[in-house]
């Protein structure tokens, strides 16, 4: 029994890797989003991760989620933009979600990736154009939190949020667990304001630079998140791991003040629902955009058993 186990435990490993593979391949990503009967098959799988690809999806369901007492964090989904015509016009679409937020009274949160602002054409355009949104966000009471990339951006991303925190304490950072550093790089972030995102991590990492899915990975979040804790730091606990959530439970972590506990939209909604009805603060990460290939091989390499729904959907969707 116990070889059988572990058998499938090194499949389940190199499906992950499989699907991370894939997820990085511009021209699997490419294919998709140019062949029509192609995207539109994968798009009924994606349907249940996605809010959908306009803003007005994203919205109306933020605001079904917020009258039913959840918290939300919704992003224009996306990555690694171009050109700096294409950076400028994902930095007003953020403009347009906060506007959007602020006529329906939503003080919620609004998330994005950096590299979609410019970060992978030039840091500076990046700083820029997270300023300004940060800037707006601030007039009407929303929360920025910064996405966390590959490893190779954490320090561009890390700098950028030092530098726009100081005057800007509405905009939160994430923290990849999985990392080795990121031990390190949370003592430096508690003295920053902003509130800090704690995830496992969804890259495919070398495995010098970032645990693998281990108990170590778990003792690892758990360590994070005390220290933030103990700090009296604001935090969103972004797990969906249910030895996780129960460790801290039994830690009465989530009673703390300035704890919340986030999930991504379409995982395991039972388990956020049950938290949220023992009145722990819950909030729900949605997106929206025609930009999912990535995201979605996240969501399956995270748990493979995910790619069975993924499929499910597919073939029962009309």
């Amino acid at each position: 029994m116990k070889k059988e186990l572990n058998r499938l435990k090194t499949l389940e490993l190199e499906v992950q890797k499989a699907i991370k593979q894939v997820a990085r391949n511009k021209d699997v990503k490419s294919y998709i989003q140019e062949t029509e009967h192609v995207y539109s098959l994968l798009r009924k799988g994606a349907c249940r991760y996605i809010t959908g690809e306009k803003r007005d999806d994203g919205i109306g369901i933020a605001q079904k989620l917020v009258g039913e007492g959840y918290r939300v964090s919704l992003e224009y989904i996306g990555e690694n933009t171009m050109t700096v015509e294409e950076s400028v016009k994902v930095k007003e679409e953020f403009l347009h979600i906060i506007e959007d937020f602020s006529r329906h009274s939503m003080q919620q949160t609004v998330s994005l990736d950096l590299s979609h602002i410019g970060l992978t054409i030039d840091p500076k355009i990046a700083k820029k154009n997270i300023i300004e949104i940060a800037e707006k966000a601030s007039l009407h009471n929303i929360t920025i939190m910064i996405s966390m990339e590959e490893s190779a951006k954490t320090d561009a991303i890390l700098s950028i949020y030092k530098h726009v925190s100081k005057n800007f304490s509405n905009v939160g950072i994430t923290i990849q667990a999985h990392l080795y550093r990121s031990r390190e790089d949370i003592k430096e972030l508690l003295t920053y304001p902003g509130k800090i995102r704690v995830v496992k991590g969804a890259y495919k990492e070398p495995t010098d630079i970032a645990m693998p899915r281990s108990n170590e990975l778990t003792e690892n979040y758990l360590h994070i998140v005390e220290l933030l804790i103990e700090a009296d730091h604001p935090v969103s606990i972004a797990t969906y791991d249910k030895n996780i959530l129960d460790e801290l439970e039994q830690r009465n972590f989530f009673q703390h003040p300035n704890v919340e506990i986030e999930m991504l939209y379409g995982i395991q909604p039972n388990l956020l629902n049950e938290l949220k009805n023992k009145g722990y603060p819950c909030k729900i990460y949605l997106t929206y955009g025609n930009d999912w290939f990535l995201y979605i091989c996240h969501r399956i390499a995270e748990h493979p058993e995910n790619l069975y729904q993924f499929i499910t959907d597919i073939v029962s969707s009309k």
